[in-house]
């Protein structure tokens, strides 16, 4: 299984991205698909979620207005849309894959890891 993200760089704040995140190896609609991120001194925090299928989404209250997750099934491809930036958004952002639950939180519920984006928001 490889998982792999891109799309992460440097904006300035109020600015947007758009992260992408491509796995191979496996069955993609068989598997949920998450957003993590860790600042440099933090914990790695949880950022959104999507279903299987995309019918449902869920994103953390911090970025919730702000982020959209969505998901290509045919191009096992998902996305983490990010608008209106801020400084304290600047993390490595990490896509991850799990198959066992619906959509959790937390890390260990995932089973398959990308190697991580930089995102820097400027301000």
């Amino acid at each position: 299984v490889h998982v792999v993200e891109s799309g992460g760089g440097l904006v300035q704040a109020g600015g947007s991205l758009r992260l992408s995140c491509t796995a191979s190896g496996l069955t993609f609609d068989g598997y949920y698909m998450g957003w993590f991120r860790q600042a440099p001194g933090k914990e790695r925090e949880w950022v959104s979620c999507i279903t299987k299928s995309g019918g449902s989404t869920y994103i953390a209250p911090s970025v919730k207005g702000r982020f959209t997750i969505s998901r290509d099934n045919a191009k096992s491809t998902h996305y983490l849309t990010m608008n209106i930036l801020k400084p304290e958004d600047t993390a490595m952002y990490y896509c991850a894959a799990g198959a066992t639950g619906w959509c959790p939180f937390t890390a260990p519920d995932y089973h398959f890891w990308g190697q991580g984006t930089q995102v820097t928001v400027s301000s």
